[in-house]
């Protein structure tokens, strides 16, 4: 039995194909479990020797070879109608799955009978997306926030895109994806989220290959998002969940050329036309509760676009495309093994005063500083001041590219910050075990980052944790992580300190044993008198004269901190 069918379209691919093919050949879940069909669209390289060669050699590989199209969806739509798996999983030419990305989402499928399955997405061109913050057994778009997910790299049920007649539009067709996918959200009756490792390396080509280049008119552009917006209006009626649908497409989408930093960059007739036909087809197609359940700032651009106040929004815009984040570090130490960060985050003005809402007559508006001199902006009204309000903390491996959220959430609130005035803020305790984090496995050798995200008011940033925002600038000392590890490693050391230009959090994690890590965790820790029997343990296992390296410049440590140097 084919559980599920890889389905790959295949233009030009080159030797991107011999990237990608080693990680779709070699999945843990079995060859005779599932195939791999590669639809050549008339590509005029060597990519069809090249897909032959990799039948001819694997029999769970299929080549279909078609005359050029020029876009992905027709290849994609042929290899769904050929594809003999329950499930067809979309892969681009020059993309990766990890060793058990089907085995893992076939599981999450069978188990809730799922329409699609989405994978966690890494790589060069995948940040961090809360969406897959944590594993979703079941949800639809009325319970979790999947319009934030709009490519195809998935995986469906084939006989729910049969059924519903759900296909790619074939030929030269942008927001093809958006297209797509907002099709089969809008009809999915259960969707699972797969949290934890990476299912999808989405990385980008050196040659910029997998990047839209073509050029495009904003008429054919937002023409092709009004078809997305029509997509979402064909099933969901009028009124809160439609709206809800559509205010990705309107804050993401429409209001792009008319924010920072396009805004600041087109000039002339150019900007004058993007403005022109992103407010016709924000007055045509959005009903007035997709503006109205905006962030407040968000909120005021849309009011600005659709007066027609295009001087305005780029006034606004420079002004927003200076306003910064502000984290401070409440607390930070560890306990119980884990390493316990309190923080609050809020944002700052140009002027370096913060974001804040005054409050006239009981009502909240928007910063006057901020807005001042801003025609169509005068005292504008913030009445959901912690509406879609949200903040992270995030763990940031700086060698895999790969993102973990920290346990807990921070809570949005507003705190007074003088006579009549308050500033949006998020704040909380957030848990980093580095046992766990890493897709509840320890935390591999390497360095990590600790970042904190933010969306308050329509901003929305993304900062480094710094020393500078700390209230208690001291490292915490380091932290032994006992072994064997789940994976059947030695004990890990975790290094905090405060590195870099900035400063910033970072965690320095490597196997115990090794010279050259208890060495720094000796220079860092051995005044504490709490991680002395962790250093003893970790010296009796270094080699003689590595032992007496380390015990040498445990005796410079100490010196060291006596003189107030560490």
């Amino acid at each position: 039995m084919i559980k599920v069918s890889i389905v790959v379209p295949v233009y030009n691919g080159g030797p991107y194909l011999d990237l990608c093919a080693p990680s779709l050949l070699r999945q843990s879940i079995g060859a005779d479990a599932y195939e791999i069909i590669y639809v050549d669209d008339g590509s005029t390289d060597d990519s069809a020797q090249r897909l032959d060669r990799l039948a001819a050699e694997h029999r769970h590989v299929r080549v279909i070879h078609q005359e050029n199209s020029g876009w992905p969806g027709k290849p994609r739509n042929v290899g769904v109608r050929v594809a003999r798996g329950e499930y067809v999983q979309f892969v681009d030419q020059d993309d990766e799955l990890t060793p058990q990305a089907l085995e893992r989402l076939h599981d999450l499928a069978v188990r809730n009978n799922s329409d699609i399955v989405m994978g966690k997405v890494a790589g060069t061109m995948q940040g961090p997306s809360n969406v897959f913050k944590r594993t979703v057994e079941q949800c639809t778009v009325e319970d979790a926030p999947l319009f934030e997910s709009l490519t195809p790299h998935k995986m469906f049920r084939r006989d729910f895109l049969l059924g519903h007649g759900i296909e790619f539009p074939e030929g030269p067709v942008r927001l093809e994806d958006q297209l797509f996918m907002a099709r089969a959200y809008v009809r999915a009756k259960t969707v699972s989220i797969l949290a934890g490792p990476p299912c999808y390396l989405w990385n980008r080509r050196e040659d910029g290959g997998n990047t839209s280049s073509r050029a495009t008119t904003p008429e054919d552009y937002y023409g092709h998002l009004r078809n997305v917006v029509d997509a979402v209006k064909e099933v969901i009626p009028p009124g809160p969940l439609q709206d809800h649908l559509l205010r990705r497409s309107y804050r993401v989408e429409l209001l792009r050329p008319v924010i920072e930093p396009r805004v600041l960059k087109r000039t002339g007739r150019d900007l004058e036309r993007y403005f022109t036909v992103v407010r016709r087809l924000a007055r045509e197609s959005f009903p007035p509760g997709v503006r109205d359940g905006l962030p407040a700032i968000s909120r005021l651009r849309a009011h600005l676009l659709e007066e027609g106040r295009l001087d305005s929004l780029i006034d606004l815009a420079r002004r927003t495309a200076d306003v910064k984040p502000q984290v401070t570090v409440d607390e930070i130490r560890w306990r119980d093994g884990r390493l316990h960060l309190k923080v609050t985050a809020g944002m700052i003005r140009p002027d370096g005063g913060p974001l804040t809402l005054v409050e006239r007559y009981g009502r909240l508006h928007l910063d006057p500083d901020l807005l001042a001199g801003i025609h169509g902006a005068e005292d504008w009204e913030v009445p959901h001041p912690l509406g879609h309000a949200h903040g992270d903390l995030l763990l940031h491996d700086t060698a895999r590219n790969q993102w973990w959220f920290l346990e807990g959430d921070l809570t949005a609130r507003t705190e007074p910050v003088g006579p009549g005035r308050h500033r949006v803020v998020v704040t909380g305790e957030t848990v980093l075990d580095p046992g766990t984090v890493a897709n509840g496995e320890a935390l591999p050798p390497g360095t990590y980052t600790v970042w904190c995200s933010a969306q308050l008011l329509g901003v929305g940033r993304r900062a480094r944790i710094t020393r500078g925002a700390s209230a208690s600038p001291a490292q915490p000392g380091s932290l032994l992580v006992p072994g064997p590890t789940a994976d059947g490693t030695q004990p890990r050391l975790v290094i905090p300190d405060w590195g870099g230009p900035s400063g910033q959090l970072r965690l320095s994690v490597g196997l115990a044993g090794r010279t050259t890590l208890p060495q720094r965790v000796l220079q860092r820790t051995s005044a504490a008198p709490l991680l002395r029997s962790a250093a003893r343990t970790l010296l009796r296992r270094l080699p003689p004269g590595a032992r007496r390296k380390a015990r040498a410049l445990a005796r410079k440590a100490d010196r060291w901190s006596k003189a107030g140097k560490v």
